[in-house]
């Protein structure tokens, strides 16, 4: 009986984890939809912005924000990586600190590499291993447009200043509910534009294309950091929401074995008790 008051802890603790699991998913769910919608509207934004930027690349060198663009031999760099505050969503938050370390030691081996972290997870994980000069983890309690924007010009005076020659962001970006896709891209200098024939426009600048340099650079530098935390928080939920489905299917296939082998084990038990009641009474009518 021992053995069954076992099984009958285990069937329950698993249903426990089960019913969390699944609660777990539905908040994910709900939340998912909310940030892919936020992060669907904004892309289109962001592609046009960049279009803009590329009819007025020559404008930057001689703009007031012509730092921004300015190349230098690269021996100082500041990797930006974007996890989650919170775990439990597979291996969201491995990619990003992988492919960070991948950069770290071997990209730019033999440089001076430090680390800025969005996410307390990249905080906690990267700290180990590469020194880690901002942690900026409560921009989730209130992500905003506001908020990002003074990350992004925090980094944009490092970058002016000379404090490192490449700034670089690491993030999920959000393709659908079960797969993100880890992203690499250079944040600072600015990287040229090209812009295909086939997309150019005949753009009139009012009031002229240096004032409107001016103005656009530091959206734009603005605009791709929120963008990039933006795909990170929806793939988050993503991964969360199908880290909890395959757990909750996972914990539903062993309540199911459990309760058969305690079936099994309680019949067996029935049986035994039977046997030993018809034997001690053939005993006593011998």
């Amino acid at each position: 009986m021992a053995n069954l008051k076992e099984i009958r802890n285990r069937i329950a603790s698993v249903s426990s984890t089960m019913q969390i699991t699944s609660a777990m998913k539905m908040v994910s769910a709900a939340k998912l939809k909310k940030a892919q919608d936020a992060i669907t509207a904004m892309r289109p934004y962001s592609e046009k912005l960049t279009a803009l930027l590329a009819a007025l690349n020559e404008s930057i060198e001689t703009s007031d924000v012509r730092q921004y663009a300015e190349e230098r031999p690269v021996e100082k760099v500041l990797l930006v990586a974007i996890t989650s505050n919170r775990g439990l969503c597979g291996a969201f938050n491995t990619n990003v600190v992988k492919q960070t370390l991948a950069l770290a030691e071997q990209t730019y081996a033999g440089k001076q590499v430090h680390v800025a972290a969005i996410g307390k997870k990249a905080q906690d994980v990267l700290s180990k291993r590469l020194p880690v000069v901002a942690n900026h983890s409560k921009i989730f309690d209130q992500l905003d447009f506001e908020g990002v924007s003074v990350i992004a010009q925090d980094l944009m005076d490092l970058y002016a200043d000379g404090a490192y020659d490449r700034i670089v962001l690491i993030y999920n970006q959000f393709k659908n509910a079960a797969t993100q896709i880890v992203q690499t891209e250079q944040f600072l200098p600015l990287a040229p534009v090209a812009q295909s024939v086939s997309g150019s426009a005949d753009y009139i600048f009012e009031p002229n294309k240096e004032e409107i340099v001016n103005f656009l650079v530091p959206k734009a530098l603005k605009t791709q950091l929120y963008k990039g935390i933006r795909d990170s928080f929806a793939s988050e939920h993503g991964a969360r929401m199908t880290a909890m489905h395959k757990a909750t299917d996972n914990a539903t296939a062993l309540r199911n074995q459990l309760k058969l082998t305690y079936n099994k084990a309680r019949q067996a038990a029935i049986t035994n008790e039977i046997l030993e009641i018809v034997g001690g009474a053939e005993a006593l009518n011998g």
